[in-house]
């Protein structure tokens, strides 16, 4: 089935919301860690389970619960999509305690296209599009810079234990990406999210319960962790899930590098921290690789059969 241009312009218009709304996320995570007292592990589950209550409350306002289809393919959907969110949170924060933030987030995310270009190659038997495969090194290379000033330097058993959660972190997230190219009928993205969310916070409750309990609970912290549930978790999910449907798998996950970008643009902005030269050629190059990665002959416009 061949996939009009309009409908390409929108999938990629989703997957750039997505990855905009996925950076505003760090900054509301690390308001929740430094005035809410929160354990990284407490926002990833808090994150999870409160963006799915919320995406399902939305659901039955709006009456959209009704339609939710309830057959096996449906069922078995949304305990996978819950399944691989608890593995991407718990292996990034893994990663985070083992390494730095820097590191983990450059391997995590850097891996992604990567791991969907090799197993769509598989899948295929043939190789992205040109640009697509420009696109990924430009980004690669984008990413490196844009994160190159690490927090910390780790080595030993640390530093491989970290990478390989990293990767693992990665390779959950890929798999997410790749599952959700093909829909179920009749399972819209954001009842997918909502109840994969809701099963991937569930998932994490036993990691995530006491230090959530132990927290400071001000307004400003439920404000903030609010925040987080609903916009760069269960929109930004169901936005990226949305330009699955008629975007390259490759091109999705360029989008998810939009996730650092926009951190660090707006921990410059807001928080002092300076991006410096080395910084600001790395964004420019993120900007570069999705611009590549959306040309005509990439994997954006490619046909679906």
């Amino acid at each position: 089935m061949s996939v009009t241009a309009p409908a390409k312009e929108r999938a990629v218009g989703a997957l750039i919301t997505a990855g905009v709304l996925w950076g505003t996320g760090g900054l509301a995570g690390a308001f929740l860690t430094t005035r809410g007292n929160l354990h990284p592990l407490g926002v990833a589950g808090c994150r999870l389970l409160f963006g799915g209550i919320c995406a399902i409350g939305y659901l039955a306002v709006t009456g959209q619960l009704r339609v939710v289809p309830r057959g096996r393919a449906a069922l078995v959907r949304l305990l996978v999509v819950g399944v691989l969110l608890a593995v991407f949170q718990v292996s990034y924060f893994a990663s985070v305690a083992l390494t730095s933030v820097s590191v983990a987030t450059m391997t995590t995310i850097g891996s992604v296209p990567v791991f969907v270009a090799v197993a769509t190659t598989v899948r295929d038997r043939r190789l992205p599009a040109v640009p697509t495969l420009v696109a990924v090194a430009i980004a690669l290379a984008g990413l490196v810079l844009l994160t190159s000033s690490s927090d910390g330097v780790v080595t030993g058993g640390r530093l491989v234990g970290g990478l390989a959660c990293a990767l693992a972190a990665g390779a959950g997230f890929a798999v997410l990406t790749l599952v959700n190219g093909k829909p179920v009928p009749g399972l819209a993205p954001l009842p997918t999210i909502a109840f994969g969310c809701l099963t991937g916070g569930i998932l994490l409750l036993p990691l995530s319960l006491g230090t959530a309990l132990s927290a400071d609970w001000r307004p400003e912290v439920v404000a903030a962790a609010l925040f987080l549930a609903v916009l760069p978790t269960a929109v930004a999910y169901a936005a990226y899930f949305r330009g699955l449907r008629t975007a390259h798998p490759v091109v999705a996950a360029l989008a998810a590098l939009l996730e650092p970008l926009v951190a660090a643009l707006l921990a410059a902005l807001l928080l002092g921290e300076r991006l410096g030269l080395t910084g600001w050629l790395g964004a420019a190059l993120l900007v570069g690789a999705l611009a590549v990665a959306s040309l005509p002959a990439g994997g954006a416009t490619a046909g679906r059969g």
